[in-house]
């Protein structure tokens, strides 16, 4: 699977959870056999991506590291407050 293939789930994952999905954005950055995402979302939706505790950034980061690990690649993920 390519890279890009995280963060094309990740931004799938992230529209799905959101009520704007047009404001989800994900930069993907290299370094070696890491991947670092940022995960970029309106100001009403950071809320539901972090969740309680943190709990669904941390179950977005348990797929994607599942999804990479398949792959032989370490990724990151990160949200992303721009405002």
């Amino acid at each position: 699977m390519k890279e890009s293939k995280l963060r094309d789930l990740l931004e799938f994952l992230a529209k799905s959870i959101v009520d704007d999905p047009q404001q989800v954005f994900v930069e993907e950055y290299r370094n070696g056999n890491t991947i670092q995402l940022d995960l970029q979302v309106g100001k009403a939706d950071i809320g539901r991506v972090i969740g309680k505790h943190g709990r669904v950034a941390n179950s977005l980061r348990a797929i994607l590291k599942v999804v990479a690990a398949r792959n032989g690649k370490q990724v990151t993920m990160d949200v992303v407050d721009l405002g």
